[in-house]
């Protein structure tokens, strides 16, 4: 009898150590899982970071592609003067939204559905995405962007320091106030029946350059020699290699700023975005090169670079949502929509040397109404949302750059004297040549 108590005491005692061995077990397992969803965690919040800084960095070094094309297709002479824009435009950009920009256009949750707001001055975390930092920096440089059009569109006769001042109040106030209403979530995601798509800028960021862009061209007038007895006289560029790096490095920018964009929404979807950029690109370029060789009978380089912006910035819309399919076709017709946009603004003497007015708001326009023809978002409510949105963000920016450039040109001038554009913007706003050779030597 005893040792059978003994034994049954022996056995409770394994039991009980067993019981416990297990419990400790489970706790630490659930401890290590714990740990490892944290570091999984972690990890996937900094391979989030590093690619947002990625695609920024990407769509930072666009602002060389936009300075080496612009300068590509403009007269040597006016070189120094196109490639200075490109250095300005970044700085002007990080400091205004360092200030106060950035909090115009992201003010904070207490202003959603609202036309504006304001979130202090300063940075103020309270509005940020994943690190703020991050979506900071990556929202300056897309501002960059929307300038640089303007930039091309008003080469080589606008006053360097004119061009400053606009360009302050463009990124500070009014390209913050229209990227609002969409992007900080404003109205346009709110106010109407459908809310209105603009994936990665087509409107906010293209159009809006391009409407700021055909207003100031508009207002400075054509170049001297342009436009001559009812004729339109060529004014060719002086470097196509350069220009041709131009549109490489803008296209291969595009993939940070699609992708960077891509990431914030669906991280896993990014190369089917960047996938889906490219082919509008090359179908912009096929469209723009074909039909310009039927209007002028020559392989227009200029066009077919106008080409690849075109199907670049008419997919920008909707690359989250096409299929390839529907992407061949939207760059397609956005490179069909550049050079006629070319020949339609020659037409009516809005001289823009770049074709920036036609690649960016144009086709921008074209690929934000494409939205409601295409896509699984097609249907009657989504295009008159889309196109609410593009006249929303159209007559408000030209509206608003009208009188910035109104006031400019009452006040301190907005275009170059004829002699300082005969002799080049180079010497007369710079002191010096872009090129320097001394065949004597």
């Amino acid at each position: 009898m005893s040792a059978f108590i003994l034994e049954n005491i022996f056995l409770t005692e394994i039991t009980t150590d067993t019981l416990s061995a297990i419990t400790a077990a489970t706790d630490s397992l659930s401890v290590l899982q714990q740990d490892l969803r944290q570091a999984i965690s972690e990890s996937k919040n900094l391979s989030v970071n590093l690619w947002i800084l990625l695609s920024a960095i990407l769509v930072f070094m666009m602002n060389l592609g936009f300075g080496c094309i612009e300068t590509g297709l403009i007269r040597s002479k006016n070189a120094t003067n196109v490639l200075f824009k490109s250095i300005i435009i970044p700085v002007i950009a990080i400091i205004t939204f360092s200030l106060w920009g950035f909090n115009i256009m992201f003010p904070g949750a207490e202003f959603q559905g609202g036309f504006a707001g304001f979130g202090g001055l300063g940075l103020n975390k309270s509005s940020g995405q994943y690190n703020y930092y991050t979506f900071f920096l990556f929202q300056i440089l897309i501002a960059c962007v929307s300038t640089c059009i303007i930039a091309g569109a008003v080469a080589e006769r606008i006053k360097f320091s004119s061009f400053i001042i606009f360009s302050f109040f463009f990124l500070g106030i009014i390209y913050p106030l229209t990227g609002m209403w969409h992007w900080g979530g404003g109205w346009l995601n709110t106010a109407l029946p459908v809310k209105f798509h603009d994936f990665g800028g087509a409107t906010m960021v293209h159009a809006a350059g391009g409407w700021a862009a055909l207003v100031g061209a508009a207002m400075l007038g054509p170049r001297i020699g342009k436009y001559i007895g009812g004729k339109i006289m060529p004014i060719p560029g002086h470097n196509m290699a350069l220009a041709t790096v131009g549109i490489f490095m803008i296209w291969i920018g595009w993939f940070g700023f699609i992708g960077g964009t891509a990431f914030f929404s669906d991280p896993d979807r990014v190369p089917y975005v960047i996938l889906i950029t490219c082919i509008s690109a090359a179908a912009g370029c096929f469209g723009a090169f074909i039909s310009s060789y039927l209007i002028y009978k020559v392989h227009d380089i200029t066009m077919s670079m106008n080409g690849i912006l075109a199907g670049l910035v008419a997919i920008s819309a909707s690359a989250d949502i096409m299929n390839p399919y529907e992407a061949l076709v939207i760059g397609v017709i956005a490179g069909l929509s550049v050079v006629f946009g070319v020949l339609f603004f020659d037409k009516i003497k809005v001289d823009d040397p770049m074709g920036a007015i036609s690649a960016h708001l144009l086709c921008g326009t074209w690929g934000t109404f494409a939205v409601g023809i295409f896509g699984p978002l097609k249907s009657k409510e989504q295009f008159i949302t889309q196109i609410i949105g593009v006249i929303a963000v159209g007559v408000t920016i030209s509206l608003l750059s009208f009188i910035i450039f109104f006031l400019i040109k009452k006040f301190r001038g907005l275009r170059s004297s004829y002699k300082e554009e005969q002799d080049g913007l180079d010497l007369s706003e710079h002191g010096m040549r872009a090129y320097n050779l001394d065949f004597e030597r």
